[in-house]
Formats: C-alpha cells, structure tokens, sequence
C-alpha cells in the first residue's frame, strides 16, 4: 500500500492560519502553534465584541433619550410607559435620532406620553 502525504492540505491549512494572524506581535504571526491559539482567541474575543456592540448602542440610545427627556420635564422611565399606554411604538434607535435631529417632533411625543 502506497505511503500518503498530506504535505499540500497541511501547508495550505497553515497558510491560512498565519494569513489570518498577519499583524499580531512578536510569534504570534511567525510560528504556527502559537498563531493558532491567538486566532482562536481572537476570534472569540471578536464573536463577543459583536455582541457587546448591540449592548453598547442601546445604552447610547437610552441616554440620549433620557437627556431629551429632562429638557422636556419627564422622566425616562414615565416616557416609555406614556408611548406604551398611546400605543406608540418606535424604537429607542428612532426615538435618540429624533430627539437629536427633530426636537420638535420629540417634544410632540413627549406630550402625548403625559397626556396616556
């Protein structure tokens, strides 16, 4: 039975591994094993971020909406529950934009709110 080599699938998996380590410090883009294992880090630490950046805009969001409240006398939290109440329903992304570009129109939703 013939021997098998594995020489190409091996080298091409390596090469892929450091290709993606190109620019990390020291050995981290020169020697495989190590490349290897700050992929993986990297990777993990890059499938948590994207989740953290989720978290981070909707306290942006948040905070703005809270600021442009209290310009207009009424809390964050007595907004919210008035836009339920009227059955209003946008999105704190759209709301933050609002009260940033449009106070007007934010202050018109703020007295709806008071008024549920």
């Amino acid at each position: 039975m013939a021997r098998v080599k594995g020489g190409t699938v091996t080298h091409a998996r390596r090469k892929r591994v450091l290709k993606r380590a190109s620019g990390y410090f020291g050995s981290k883009h020169l020697l495989f094993k190590t490349a290897k294992e700050q992929v993986m880090h990297s990777l993990r630490y890059a499938y948590i971020s994207r989740r953290d950046i989720k978290r981070d805009y909707r306290k942006l969001w948040i905070r703005r909406i809270n600021a442009a409240c209290r310009l207009n006398d009424i809390s964050y939290s007595k907004f919210m529950f008035g836009l339920k109440q009227a059955n209003i329903n946008i999105n704190r992304k759209m709301l933050s934009e609002l009260a940033i570009n449009d106070p007007k129109a934010f202050a018109d939703l703020v007295k709806t709110a008071k008024k549920a």
